[in-house]
């Protein structure tokens, strides 16, 4: 038993001696990463960003500490259960393959699980439930608990480069079944049939707001419009007309309300009405 202890630490002096050096090559793997002129490059160095993480996912104290020098994607659950770490490897041709690393803690056990990008295979992405090998890949910024029959769903928001002409952004959810990861939930909509995940399509000339407004307990979005009326249903052609979308936490749903004023402070989520001698925006 002695020995088996001694071995313990043996092994976590390793790992604790290897972090400044591994740290150091994670970073300047992510840096270089976008700046690579060569699909082949910016895999080699997507692999060395896998390859490093893991071995920061080897410390105990991985889930809770200080990587915000690490320049990547990162969201944290609020409540400890999970680390998600994303990226995306764009190709020479416009598009974007993403990768994503979750480390999760599971009772006492901690795991850290590969996120398989799988975006060409999900020609509807409202609609199936994922799980960690076919993942409709996104980098996250924001997470958002909300519970539902005494189990919590974790609300991402996420950007998605597309392709050369395409950029999206995705609202996701992340819920646990047991201990294995799953993507998406009928949470979004009204009646039998629910969105699993929101996507939104729009020019890569454009921006999109998405954001969490904790003290409205809202997501704020752009309403986006076509240029033209003949391009509805074409996204690449979609941009913002200077109003705004929420989506409010009620009930067990996100309940979608169009036209809010995104400047109240309130939390009424009342629709914006602009008085009549305002000019039309």
């Amino acid at each position: 038993m002695r020995h088996a202890f001694t071995l313990l630490l043996l092994a976590l002096h390793t790992v604790a001696a290897a972090q400044p050096e591994v740290r150091t090559d994670l970073i300047a793997s992510a840096t270089a990463l976008p700046l690579a002129r060569t699909d082949a490059a910016r895999d080699s160095l997507s692999l060395r960003i896998k390859e490093g993480l893991r071995a920061l996912a080897a410390d105990p104290a991985s889930l809770t500490a200080d990587l915000s020098d690490i320049p990547l994607s990162r969201v944290d659950a609020p409540d400890g259960r999970f680390r998600l770490f994303t990226w995306n490897v764009p190709n020479m041709t416009g598009g974007h393959r993403y990768e994503g690393l979750l480390l999760v803690q599971d009772g006492k056990r901690r795991q850290l699980i590969e996120l398989r990008d799988r975006t060409a295979d999900v020609s509807a992405p409202d609609v199936p439930e994922l799980g960690p090998d076919r993942w409709y890949g996104a980098l996250y910024y924001q997470v958002i608990p909300v519970k539902k029959g005494g189990k919590t769903y974790y609300t991402l928001l996420g950007w998605k480069g597309f392709n050369k002409v395409e950029t999206r952004k995705v609202i996701e959810v992340l819920s646990f079944r047991g201990s294995t990861p799953r993507f998406g939930a009928p949470l979004f909509g009204t009646g039998k049939v629910k969105k699993q995940r929101v996507v939104f399509g729009y020019s890569f000339q454009a921006t999109m707001t998405l954001r969490y407004e904790s003290e409205q307990e809202r997501i704020v979005l752009d309403h986006l419009v076509p240029a033209r009326a003949d391009l509805e249903g074409q996204w690449a052609f979609y941009g913002p007309d200077m109003s705004y979308d929420a989506y409010v936490w009620e009930k067990g749903h996100w309940r979608f309300v169009r036209d809010i004023d995104a400047r109240d402070d309130r939390r009424d989520n009342k629709p914006f009405k602009a008085p009549p001698t305002a000019p039309k925006p």
